[in-house]
């Protein structure tokens, strides 16, 4: 399973990004495919997954309202579309892939990560 992330950046507080996350269509219509970060001195923490069976979404609390996972129509990539950014989301982010409908923790996969810096 490879997965590709990309999309990151420097962005200013209030702005917006869209990061991607590519791989296969084998890949993505057998697994769900989440979003972790990793901000400088903290622990990973989940953010966002949508299932591979029916495209149920999943947010974590602190994006709620700001953050939208989707495909696209091909089921080649995953977006997550970042909006009304502040500077706590500046982080690290990593697209993952699992095989039990958007687990945090039983994860057969990693992309490498893309960087977010969310700063004036």
């Amino acid at each position: 399973v490879q997965l590709q992330a990309s999309g990151g950046g420097l962005v200013q507080p209030g702005g917006s990004l869209r990061l991607s996350c590519a791989s296969s269509r084998a890949t993505m219509d057998y697994y769900s495919i989440g979003w972790f970060r990793q901000a400088p001195g903290k622990e990973r923490e989940w953010v966002a997954c949508i299932t591979s069976s029916d495209d149920t979404k999943f947010y974590a609390d602190f994006v709620q309202g700001r953050f939208t996972i989707d495909r696209d129509n091909a089921k080649t990539t995953v977006y997550l579309q970042m909006n009304s950014l502040k500077a706590e989301d500046t982080a690290v982010y990593v697209c993952s892939a699992d095989d039990a409908e958007c687990s945090e923790t039983d994860i057969e996969a990693w992309g490498q990560g893309t960087l977010v810096t969310v700063s004036s």
